[in-house]
């Protein structure tokens, strides 16, 4: 199976599209978009050369699971998925704030700790935690959203207040959200032995009223430990078994590679590739409790325009 990792498609009442890191949206009137999930996969707000086989099927079969899981919280976007890698729903105006959750200090804030930050988005964090300790509460670290070949960066609820970024009451309401999303994500996995780690989460606005954006609770946008041995491997210190992009970043690290300009992005051998189909068919398992099943197609970018154009035709 090929990898799907560029669209180019024209529909009916399209009026522009956007090409992301990994999605590619195309906007339909004014009210609706489509969102096409591919199998590029990104790392240190840099795309890989490589895509990885099932990875959009993946990504989107998930959200779209927990889209539907958590509207009870908030509403959100989503309306259909007429193929297993697209998503229909409607075109909100989205915040220009990522809401990130840490339930544990670990990844990049385990890297800002361990140098020296003892606050992190206006958080304040205790002396003397360690690697992959659990929160007293969940914190929450948003980061701005970045335009196009920018990196988002941290910033604090004061600063998106006073910036004018989002008003007060609805920063305040994104908070409430997106705390009450991560201890459903949290029940939801612990049903399954895992341990919701962090996530982000983004929210627009339609027609006034706030709803959840994006995806939700992916691989992309979250990171999971394994719950067997977790509480064995932090007394030991050792590092957690987890289930996220992460390992990609490892990987990336290991050799050489932060984005930093000037660096060059490690050789993706096909066992690479695959190592990462595997670990994304993994946790899709391991999180959604169904078998991943894989939609093959001889003509991927032929499969997904003929389902769109479909409900396109039959939901005018």
């Amino acid at each position: 199976m090929k990898a799907l990792t560029k669209t180019s498609f024209s529909f009916p009442g399209q009026t522009d599209v956007y090409h992301g890191k990994v999605r590619d949206v195309y906007f339909l009137g004014s009210d609706l978009l489509c969102m096409v999930a591919t199998d590029r996969i990104s790392a240190f707000d840099v795309i890989l050369p490589e895509g990885i086989p099932y990875k959009g099927q993946i990504l989107n079969q998930i959200a779209a699971k927990f889209l539907n899981a958590t509207r009870d919280i908030v509403p959100n976007w989503l309306l259909a998925t007429p193929d297993p890698m697209v998503s229909v729903g409607y075109r909100c105006q989205g915040y220009p704030v990522e809401m990130i959750v840490r339930g544990y200090l670990c990844g990049s804030a385990w890297r800002a700790y361990k140098a020296g930050a003892r606050e992190i988005c206006g958080v304040k964090l205790p002396d003397g935690m360690r690697e992959n300790e659990a929160f007293p509460t969940p914190i929450i670290t948003p980061t701005t959203k970045a335009e196009i070949g920018t990196h988002d960066e941290d910033i604090s609820r004061e600063e998106i207040i006073a910036r004018g970024l989002v008003p007060e009451q609805e920063y305040l309401l994104l908070e409430k959200y997106a705390l009450a999303l991560f201890e459903r994500g949290q029940q939801i996995a612990k049903q399954h032995g895992l341990i919701l780690v962090d996530t982000k989460y983004e929210f627009g606005s339609y027609k006034g009223q706030v709803m959840l954006m994006d995806e939700v609770h992916t691989p992309d946008s979250s990171r999971y430990f394994y719950a067997d041995g977790y509480a064995e491997r932090f007394a030991a210190g050792e590092p957690q078994r987890q289930l996220s992009k992460e390992f990609v970043r490892e990987w990336l690290m290991d050799n050489g590679f932060q984005g930093k300009a000037g660096q060059q992005v490690p050789e993706m051998t096909p066992q690479i590739v695959q190592s990462i189909t595997d670990r994304y068919v993994e946790l899709f398992e391991g999180i959604t409790g169904d078998t991943f099943v894989r939609e093959e197609a001889e003509d991927l970018h032929e499969r997904i325009r003929q389902n769109i154009v479909a409900y396109l035709q039959n939901n005018q």
